[in-house]
């Protein structure tokens, strides 16, 4: 089976070769977007059109060569073959390499009863955050000490203290009747956060904890998974992961799945 699609050819083993001075393997020179297939690139919730101008978005601002987005059609359409999940990276001189891997397989368990998520330090914050680069190493380390407190998600903060978004995703918070989103200022523009946002009218504003009912973060992979407890340096705060109000994000999803 094929492993991986770089550079106008699919590879079927599990090794890649790059020069010792490539800036991808050196800095993480590299930008790319991670997209989920529903069956089809052509399919409106796989977004293809939207990934593919986040990728051109960047190398435009980064000065870098244009891929040739010819092969990187055709190396989606090979990988989503075998695979439900790409993350298409391009190179500064064009190359494109795309990987695959399956959806988790405590996907749905997430999505129906919540997660527990930690708030970061303040250093591990993103470089670059409106753009999707190679160098995601914050939001890595963010991750796995996460994973130290038993926790899945970490949310990562700014110099205040306020929410910014997720490791993976991006945040949302209901109360007062209304659904909020932190503003873009210092996050990535979510390729899922533009349309949720476009549907759901949220309030755009800062916030920090305990201020919700209920919270939640969503990106292109996992849709939308509730947090029923965040860990906050010495506090706990507890949400409702079965809250009614999800339901409207069910039904976003559902009405663009068909």
């Amino acid at each position: 089976m094929v492993k991986y699609w770089y550079n106008g050819s699919a590879i079927e083993s599990n090794e890649i070769q790059l020069a010792i001075n490539d800036p991808g393997l050196i800095y993480g020179a590299t930008t790319f977007t991670t997209l989920r297939v529903y069956g089809s690139l052509n399919h409106r919730l796989t977004q293809w059109n939207e990934h593919c101008e986040r990728l051109r978005t960047t190398i435009e601002a980064f000065s870098w060569q244009a891929p040739n987005w010819k092969n990187i059609r055709s190396g989606a359409e090979s990988m989503a073959i075998n695979y439900p999940v790409l993350r298409i990276v391009v190179f500064p001189d064009g190359r494109e390499w795309i990987t695959g891997r399956a959806l988790p397989i405590d996907l749905e368990e997430r999505q129906q009863k919540g997660i527990t998520a930690w708030v970061a330090d303040v250093e591990l914050c993103r470089s670059l955050p409106q753009h999707k680069t190679g160098n995601y190493l914050a939001p890595w380390l963010a991750l796995q000490s996460a994973h130290r407190y038993n926790a899945q998600e970490a949310i990562l903060i700014d110099q205040s203290g306020h929410w910014l978004e997720t490791s993976t995703g991006t945040l949302w918070g209901w109360k007062e009747n209304r659904w909020w989103t932190p503003p873009l200022e210092g996050i990535l523009p979510g390729i899922l956060r533009s349309l949720l946002v476009s549907k759901l009218n949220p309030i755009e504003a800062t916030w920090q904890s305990g201020e919700f009912e209920a919270i939640a973060y969503t990106n292109c992979v996992m849709e939308l998974i509730p947090i029923h407890t965040v860990i906050d340096r010495d506090q706990i705060h507890h949400y409702n992961p079965s809250h009614p109000a999800f339901q409207v994000f069910r039904d976003c999803f559902e009405q663009l799945r068909f």
